[in-house]
């Protein structure tokens, strides 16, 4: 009896230490996850898959009950409620789809991880351990996730230890040769530190401050400059007008966050200004669910709070490069970055406005999501954050 107690401690242990490794921000530490379905197949019974799962994903998104509580300026319970609501689908996602029979188990794997790549499971897909694959498998592209999808459903099997000492050998061997990925030639994204006020702050002065950052910038030689999510705040003709008077005489191009409303709800944006005018370059796929993306809100009659375009624009052009933009969020599920990597962009752009986080790694695990991303296909990378 005390051995029938002991494994499922054991594993439930190991769980929580996958998802806090694996998801502790630091990018070479991503295939720590891959601990995960490791134990999820040594599970003997559906609700011990049920807690191994529970406690991996609630530590991989450890820091959401206090980022939720700064956002909202209030205590944990709201962040808290949150916290365990997401952890539903994915807890329900693997716990159902475990089984007892060794033999289905890869299969079944394979459906859980799909279901929670892809809307509407995917939607909280936080945390999936195939985002690993840019770490293992830098520069593989689609074969890299082939992979590492492959090794997934072979470590839930009894052939594990092998796959696990392959999987380590290709972690060893790229973290002895890792590289950043690539600052594209000619683009330059701005981190800054501006806390709450960064989008709140509609005076004027604000918007002389950035653009006297930019064009601080200029003298870099980088014409195009990459400002955080949500940086203009409302994006109107005023905010438009100012811009492109100040960039007159300039050959600076300015990728920035900002937002659009209407009396519907509003979009979460990015736009690109310089001396010819200013236009809305791309419109978020995936807002933040809960405090962003608030789609039950229309069922009472009010305004639907950010709406989600789950697959419109997965790439844009600037100037004559192609663009795959994420926004904060965005940097943290799978279908953004895969659907984008379909249409071959030049480069990924991301984005965010992390000044919630702080005390959290939150940012510091978007940071390392959109960098695996950019190391398994090969792509520039550009990183713009507030904090």
């Amino acid at each position: 009896m005390r051995r029938d107690h002991l494994q499922p401690a054991l594993l439930t242990v190991g769980s929580v230490l996958a998802g806090m490794v694996g998801w502790s921000g630091n990018v070479l530490l991503l295939p720590a996850a891959l601990v995960f379905p490791i134990l999820w197949g040594h599970a003997r019974a559906r609700s011990v898959a049920a807690i191994v799962s529970a406690g991996y994903f609630l530590a991989a998104s450890r820091g959401l009950p206090q980022g939720v509580a700064s956002f909202y300026s209030s205590n944990l319970w709201p962040g808290l409620l949150l916290w365990l609501c997401a952890s539903v689908t994915f807890v329900v996602v693997h716990a159902v789809l475990w089984t007892k029979r060794p033999g289905r188990r890869p299969f079944r794997y394979l459906v859980a991880a799909a279901l929670m790549a892809v809307p509407p499971m995917g939607i909280t897909g936080w945390a999936h351990p195939v985002t690993a694959a840019g770490i293992l498998f830098p520069g593989w592209g689609w074969w890299g996730l082939v992979a590492i999808t492959a090794g997934l459903m072979g470590l839930v099997t009894r052939m594990w230890p092998a796959v696990a000492i392959a999987f380590t050998g290709f972690w060893f061997w790229s973290a002895a040769n890792w590289t950043e990925p690539k600052v594209p030639e000619g683009w330059q994204g701005v981190d800054l530190e501006l806390g709450s006020t960064l989008g709140r702050d509609p005076s004027i002065q604000r918007h002389r401050d950035l653009i006297a950052t930019v064009k601080g910038l200029e003298s870099g030689g980088a014409p195009y400059i990459v400002l955080p999510e949500s940086a203009l705040g409302f994006w109107t003709p005023t905010v438009e007008r100012l811009w492109v008077k100040a960039l007159q005489a300039t050959d600076i191009a300015v990728v920035s966050g900002a937002a659009t409303i209407d009396a519907t709800g509003y979009d979460n944006v990015l736009v690109t200004l310089s001396a010819n005018g200013g236009r809305v370059l791309y419109r978020e796929r995936m807002p933040v669910p809960g405090s962003m993306w608030q789609p039950w809100r229309s069922w009472l009659g009010e305004s639907d709070g950010a709406r989600a375009h789950f697959f419109a624009n997965p790439v844009v052009s600037v100037g004559h490069t192609r663009v795959a933009p994420l926004i904060c969020y965005e940097q943290l599920v799978v279908w953004p970055t895969l659907q984008s990597m379909l249409y071959d962009p030049d480069l990924i752009v991301a984005v965010g406005n992390g000044w919630w986080t702080k005390g959290t790694s939150i940012v510091a695990v978007q940071r390392a999501s959109a960098i695996a991303w950019a190391k398994l296909f090969a792509k520039p990378l550009v990183l713009s954050f507030n904090t």
